[in-house]
């Protein structure tokens, strides 16, 4: 399961990259603390649903990009 997580943290990493975010500006956007957008970027946190969802409209991407 941890694989997953950490590859949905790549994905969003690749995706904010792609836009020219910083994981700051990602992390005030998506209304989320900085450290927690990391942990999740690593796979140490799940993402709920509903985040999830909100990060592929603010990558303006669809959520399907993101999740593996």
């Amino acid at each position: 399961m941890k694989d997953i997580a950490v590859q949905f943290g790549k994905n969003v990493r690749a995706k904010r990259k792609e836009l020219g975010l910083s994981q700051d500006r990602l992390a005030l956007i998506a209304n989320i603390v900085r450290s927690y957008a990391g942990r999740f970027k690593r796979g140490e946190v799940n993402v709920t649903l509903v985040k999830a969802y909100s990060l592929a409209e603010i990558l303006d991407c669809d959520i399907r990009e993101l999740i593996p």
